[in-house]
């Protein structure tokens, strides 16, 4: 998803302290990796080079999972990318601008990885807006679900044929490819009603956003599967490691992260999780 107002921050802090790395070569690549910052790695050591404004970890799923079945990948995630991303070049600061996505994905491709949609319904800005001085009273709710017209439903609706082309988009230049769909993992507990003010969500808002989240990954399976396309659902094995819990135990970090990610982001911990499920569904 799209780190927002923290896009400028975060990539100092990236310049400043992690160790860069440069990409490996694209030539040959068995495995393609597409998506957002989700699926990219903000943060998490090692960041690559190309460019550095992607903030792309080289300990994303998408390199565990590829590594541990032995595949050569060529991963183009991109912090900030939307489906528009997948089929236009996209502007990132430090760093020249970062290729269409899909432009990376070959006839000879036998495994294409995708994390995206997140940022078309801008989930991560939506967590920041939704952020409160208080835990009283549902302030996210009144500004998105006002008079019952739910407006990220809408939201999310909209995405639904956007992904459907990205896969489609997929088929088309590597038709013998194994696409995986990957979800989100759980930002915030499966049940109850948060932990303010380490996630500083108002009580009652805390079911709103986690059904906003199940609704997202719900979209995307269901794409997924009517696409000719494999769902990795991210959100099941991370169910009491969201952004909570301890910072040992977390996938997700919150406002404040406690590991080195972005906030509301996967930490090395989440990607070292979900790689497993990743690898599983691409064998």
């Amino acid at each position: 998803m799209r780190p927002v107002r923290m896009r400028s921050a975060v990539a100092l802090l990236a310049t400043a302290f992690l160790l860069v790395v440069g990409a490996g070569s694209a030539s040959a690549a068995s495995w393609v990796g597409l998506g957002d910052s989700y699926a990219a790695g903000p943060l998490i050591p090692n960041q690559s080079l190309s460019p550095l404004g992607c903030l792309r970890s080289d300990h994303n799923w998408a390199h565990l999972a590829s590594a541990q079945l032995g595949r050569s990948l060529n991963d183009v995630s991109c912090s900030g990318a939307t489906t528009d991303d997948m089929f236009a070049s996209q502007s990132v600061t430090p760093g020249p601008a970062n290729p269409a996505q899909l432009n990376a994905v070959t006839t000879g491709v036998q495994t294409v990885s995708v994390s995206i949609g997140g940022n078309d319904i801008d989930f991560t800005g939506i967590l920041e807006d939704c952020v409160s001085a208080s835990p009283f009273g549902h302030p996210c709710q009144d500004q998105y679900d006002p008079g019952g017209v739910d407006q990220l439903a809408a939201r999310i609706a909209a995405t639904a044929p956007k992904i459907a082309a990205v896969i489609q988009g997929v088929h088309t230049r590597a038709p013998g490819a194994r696409v995986l769909v990957v979800g989100y993992p759980a930002i915030l507990p499966d049940t109850g009603s948060g932990c303010w003010p380490q996630v500083p969500l108002a009580w009652a808002d805390v079911p709103y956003l986690r059904g906003v989240e199940k609704g997202l990954d719900t979209m995307l399976a269901q794409q997924a599967a009517a696409n000719g396309a494999v769902y990795v659902d991210a959100y099941a094995p991370s169910i009491g490691k969201d952004a909570c819990k301890s910072s040992g135990t977390r996938w997700v970090e919150p406002l404040i992260p406690g590991n080195t990610a972005a906030p509301f982001h996967p930490n090395a911990r989440g990607m070292a999780g979900i790689a497993p499920y990743v690898a599983a569904a691409a064998s």
